[in-house]
């Protein structure tokens, strides 16, 4: 039986973690592997320049040394590209802003305030923005 996954009612605030769901993102936006292609270095979008191609890799959890296939350009896009100097700027809008922070720290859970400190962006804005009704690259609250 799959995994049900339930979500909470209570209204998010200034302290509530985000995080990228990309299981729902994969779900609800045919467009996600041309946005992920779009946030690669200028090496790696000519090495993944077919986005239509799954480029699933084999990965070793190195806590459990279980091998995993993960999907390679969102590997390269969190372990290279997302650690490349100006992958956020100030110019750098909003919600891509907090898209490439969470893609930069390996998708850990943060608050508004976390992602004000790293974006620039007022918390207060951040938080209503992630926390109204439509979902942004599948930006949600982090439930365990």
């Amino acid at each position: 039986m799959p995994d049900i996954k339930h979500f909470s009612i209570v209204k998010p605030n200034l302290s509530t973690p985000f995080h990228i769901d990309f299981e729902w993102w994969r779900q609800h936006d045919n467009n996600w592997r041309i946005y992920l292609h779009s946030c690669l270095c200028e090496e790696h979008q000519a090495a993944f320049s077919d986005i239509n191609q799954n480029s699933f890799i084999d990965w070793v959890d190195p806590q459990t040394a279980e091998v995993k296939p993960i999907d390679g350009l969102q590997n390269i896009l969190v372990n290279h590209c997302a650690k490349q100097p100006g992958f956020v700027t100030s110019n750098t809008t909003l919600v891509d802003a907090v898209f490439r922070v969470f893609l930069a720290n390996g998708n850990t859970p943060l608050s508004p305030i976390q992602l004000a400190q790293q974006t620039g962006k007022p918390a207060e804005t951040i938080l209503r923005t992630l926390s109204g009704p439509t979902v942004y690259k599948g930006i949600r609250p982090f439930h365990e």
